[in-house]
């Protein structure tokens, strides 16, 4: 360990010695949601005004950095994200924000095959271990494949970073690194769930119905899943498993209900498996240092192929909008970007793929709209701009308030037929005109 702590000593830097290795023009990489780069952004501000064309790339952003927080940051730095939560929009509105399109699974080989040279890699990491290791937290996702693409590679030590276990690539080794900052421990982000409304427990019944004992749990971002994770916790399920994108406070209340013992999965049985994970305390309380959770990377957790030897795996995801081909789009409104496609395709082609296996796109019936009434989500094609981040053929259980539609094997008369009868019913006359004039509709036995 004596030899440990004088290599670790040996690469101790200031967050603004690390800041002044940022050249104009560099690619840096701040890391992924709760373990994105706290010290040297603050020293990277600090220094803002002497940069030119500094691109920054991050992902589900759980706070401002401070870069953007200086006069005109556009004139110094861009944001490349790969995925859009309320601060990255916020960035997006300032003209200095830009989205990156991915499969959340393929993220590691772009970053080994695609990506633009990287000058700078930094994340937060938990203290080094007695062998020599940092921990990546709630992180693990693609960080090792950013180190593994980049001139320099930083850790930041905080203390506060839950210490995950894995199975591969969810910490590095000091002698893998180059320098190492030390911060005055920032406290996590506590992103609390939303409180169900009665349309996210309408369609969280329709959901639980279809879950069997001992299926294996996916649980998107929103409302609508978490408010699916409540209803599991009160059932009478037994059982279930966890492999999963994002860790949410959900999988922790439904653990305390002893529904979630992993006792059937094929793969790390008895183990809860996620890319990464953000909540309230009481999450990392529960995943630091837990055998019973696995961080893993998100080329393993969200590999369509993995997810398929998991037999009876549910996935549970927010959209948009739905048309009437079954075009799934859960990450825009028209032209005006949301969040992003994120792991939703990979887990909806998994579940599709499973043994059992049901991929559940749950979704409000309609919204309101600049107090202008209400505007429906069942739409008869995309709306002009928006994305289809699921396409058609993929498709499989479509749930609103109005009740659940099994799109698989459906024609396209079937599948208009059925999305109708999801939509509020103010709005199902019309659709029927629209898909009588697309060519996709014909008299039903109703």
């Amino acid at each position: 360990m004596s030899n440990l702590m004088s290599i670790y000593r040996s690469k101790l830097r200031s967050a603004d010695e690390v800041a002044q290795m940022v050249e104009n023009n560099d690619w840096v990489d701040y890391g992924w949601c709760v373990g994105h780069s706290y010290a040297v952004d603050k020293a990277l501000a600090a220094r803002g005004s002497e940069l030119k064309g500094v691109k920054v790339r991050g992902g589900v952003t759980c706070w401002m950095p401070e870069i953007f927080k200086i006069e005109n940051p556009g004139d110094h730095f861009s944001w490349n994200t790969w995925h859009f939560t309320g601060v990255d929009r916020k960035i997006y509105e300032m003209g200095c924000g830009y989205y990156v399109p991915i499969r959340y699974s393929e993220v590691p080989r772009y970053y080994r095959e695609n990506v633009d040279p990287i000058a700078l890699a930094l994340c937060q990491v938990s203290p080094m271990d007695k062998h020599g290791f940092f921990n990546f937290g709630p992180s693990a996702s693609h960080q090792m494949a950013t180190f593994e693409s980049s001139r320099i590679k930083v850790v930041e030590v905080n203390t506060n970073l839950p210490r995950c276990l894995g199975g591969a690539s969810e910490s590095v080794h000091v002698s893998e690194i180059d320098f190492i900052v030390e911060t005055d421990n920032p406290g996590l982000p506590q992103l609390g769930s939303p409180k169900p409304s009665e349309v996210d427990e309408i369609v969280a019944r329709y959901i639980v119905e279809e879950i069997p004992n001992g299926a294996c749990l996916q649980l998107g971002i929103g409302s609508m899943p978490n408010a699916v994770g409540v209803m599991i916790a009160k059932s009478d399920l037994k059982n279930l498993g966890v492999h999963t994108e994002m860790y949410v406070d959900a999988f922790v209340d439904i653990t305390a209900a002893g529904k979630i013992t992993g006792s059937v999965k094929s793969i790390d049985q008895y183990r809860q498996t996620f890319a990464f994970g953000a909540g309230t305390q009481k999450l990392y309380d529960f995943i630091d240092d837990n055998p019973s959770v696995c961080s893993r990377t998100v080329d393993f957790t969200n590999a369509p192929h993995i997810i398929a030897k998991l037999d009876n795996f549910i996935s549970i995801n927010n959209a948009v909008e739905i048309d009437l081909f079954g075009q799934v789009n859960s990450e825009s409104s028209g032209l005006k970007h949301i969040s992003g496609t994120g792991g939703q395709l990979d887990f909806v082609m998994g579940a599709y793929l499973s043994k059992g296996g049901k991929s559940f796109i749950c979704l409000s019936s309609s919204y309101g709209k600049n107090g202008n009434g209400k505007v429906s989500r069942i739409v008869p094609t995309l709306s002009p701009g928006s994305i289809a981040t699921d396409p058609r053929t993929c498709a499989h259980w479509v749930v609103t308030e109005y009740g659940k539609f099994n799109v698989k094997g459906k024609s396209v008369w079937e599948r208009a037929e059925g999305l109708i009868n999801l939509a509020h019913p103010d709005f199902r006359d019309d659709l029927i005109k629209a898909a009588e004039m697309m060519n996709i509709w014909r008299p039903s036995n109703r």
